[in-house]
């Protein structure tokens, strides 16, 4: 078995607004999180990462960082993240923070000073460019939430950069005093105990050094977000992220056992480029092609094949299929395949992360104007921004589904008296069973976690893989349409349904799948 524990182990995300409020102000906090850690234990996850719980002031929901190094008062104090750190550690899992290295909020002190003159000592520390000669912007570069990513500051008479809202300007982190403040940021955390850091928009850190503009985006469509209209050639993936990818590896390798995970949107051959060369790179560049990619077993197929070939030999791959910026699985594929998407995620080669409520089956929440939260719906009218799939947890049937005792932050779904976990614990074939079952099963399982894999020709809409370990020899089937399949030429026992009614049944020469099932069977075992 692998030694390293984010090889074998699950992530679980929570977002820490909506987890669980324990002060009642509608806001999930530290405290709450520590009151649900033993729902995470029984669970089977191996490490909690949580979303910025920095001092904010929230116009991002937290990542527009005010203070590096400190809590937000709405989530409680240094002392509580102490007490929280010792409550996940005593119960045998990791502890993971977000890092908000590209852009701070204007309101930390940095920024602040940088702002006050062009003599600043702190000017550098950001990205600030003299009008082009017409007296707009330095280039064409755009906001992921709309408009010019400049901003004039009409006292000094420059304009700054800004790769998502005004309120989040970017750091220059072709500063060396920038990179060096940074990762002392990493080294104060690392030393509080963190066991990693998942690095908000990694590919964005570097800019082209010449702020030359960027092309037009020949595939945007009328409707796509407005940033689409360019192609990021130059505002991002530029080669010097390379060199401080090295450094900053070189700061967390300093501290054994921990990990960095860059968030990372770019095709999947400029992706794995994220690992370094010769593991000087993150250790898990992010791949969200699960979710990107048409849901169907052939295009899915494609994302396994061709991410598998580009991996680069010696690193580990990781999956996503959800998180606090896209739509719930549930959301995107229907009920029914969002427990053929759970099998996906838990038995393909390399290290899951799960995103929270997502276990439950919980949807995207139809949030009424008044209530939103997520100011890119401000920035960009049009655009329903992420706040339904950032609702609160579903822990019970009670008033507020258990999330807090006052109005909660972001309004809750109707359906939290059944999709909720305390319903989901009672119900074996909930949605949270078959969860817990796969958590279960990959856990005793050395082909799940650590096995080889091989695609398997299957029928249409069908995607069957091997994997294999040892004696350990496993097939998963999963039907990704409506009408049943029949893989022919197999013989063994079924360990589990996403059904969870087959488990123990023998099959020889015919695997049969109902509509929208996927299966895990041992094929090892001889049917009888």
């Amino acid at each position: 078995m692998m030694s390293e524990w984010w090889k074998r182990g699950i992530v679980y995300q929570i977002y820490p607004l909506s987890f669980q409020d324990s002060n009642g102000d509608g806001k999930g906090d530290l405290q709450g999180i520590r009151g649900r850690l033993d729902y995470l234990q029984w669970l089977g996850v191996d490490a909690v990462w949580i979303s910025p719980i920095y001092p904010s002031p929230m116009k991002d929901c937290g990542y527009d960082v005010a203070d590096y190094r400190g809590i937000a008062p709405e989530f409680g104090t240094l002392s509580d993240f102490d007490a929280l750190f010792a409550d996940v550690r005593a119960r045998g899992m990791k502890l993971i923070l977000d890092f908000v290295p590209n852009h701070s909020s204007d309101q930390h002190p940095w920024f602040r000073e940088s702002r006050d003159s062009r003599r600043s000592a702190k000017r550098d520390w950001y990205i600030w460019r003299d009008p082009a000669k017409d007296g707009g912007p330095p280039n064409n570069w755009l906001s992921n939430f709309a408009g010019s990513a400049w901003t004039l500051d009409k006292r000094t008479g420059q304009y700054y950069y800004h790769a998502f809202l005004k309120e989040q300007p970017d750091l220059n982190w072709r500063n060396p005093a920038v990179r060096t403040a940074m990762y002392d940021v990493l080294r104060f955390w690392m030393e509080r105990g963190v066991d990693g850091f998942r690095v908000d928009v990694l590919w964005h850190l570097m800019k082209d050094a010449q702020m030359r503009d960027n092309p037009p985006n020949p595939g945007y469509r009328p409707g796509d977000p407005a940033v689409r209209r360019v192609l990021d050639v130059y505002s991002a993936d530029q080669p010097e992220i390379f060199e401080v990818l090295a450094e900053m590896r070189g700061v967390v390798d300093a501290y054994p056992g921990r990990i960095l995970i860059g968030e990372i949107y770019l095709p999947l051959e400029r992706l794995v480029a994220y690992y370094g060369v010769g593991g000087n790179g993150v250790h898990l560049p992010f791949n969200f092609h699960l979710i990107l990619a048409p849901w169907s077993a052939r295009e899915i197929a494609k994302v396994i094949a061709e991410y598998e070939r580009l991996v680069p030999p010696g690193e580990w791959p990781n999956w996503v299929i959800g998180n606090h910026d896209q739509k719930r699985i549930a959301t995107r594929v229907g009920a029914a395949q969002a427990r053929v998407a759970a099998m996906l995620l838990l038995t393909l080669r390399g290290t899951p992360t799960l995103y929270y409520g997502d276990e439950l089956g919980m949807e995207d929440v139809r949030i009424p104007p008044e209530r939103a939260r997520d100011n890119w719906t401000r920035t960009e009218p049009g655009q329903v921004g992420r706040d339904p799939q950032r609702t609160p947890m579903q822990w019970d049937a009670s008033v507020n589904a258990g999330f807090t005792r006052s109005e909660p932050w972001l309004p809750l779904n109707k359906n939290f008296e059944r999709v909720c976990v305390e319903s989901q614990k009672r119900d074996a074939h909930s949605m949270l069973s078959l969860y817990r079952a796969l958590i279960d099963l990959r856990r005793s399982s050395a082909a799940l976690v650590g096995g080889a894999k091989r695609l398997v020709e299957a029928p249409d809409e069908v995607l069957a893989y091997e994997r294999a370990e040892g004696r350990e020899r496993l097939m998963v089937a999963l039907n990704f349409c409506r009408e049943p399949r029949v893989l022919r030429g197999v013989a063994g026992r079924l360990l589990l349904s996403t059904h969870l009614d087959r488990e123990g049944e023998r099959f020889d020469g015919e695997l049969r799948l109902r509509a929208d099932e996927g299966v895990i069977a041992d094929l090892a075992a001889r049917a009888s």
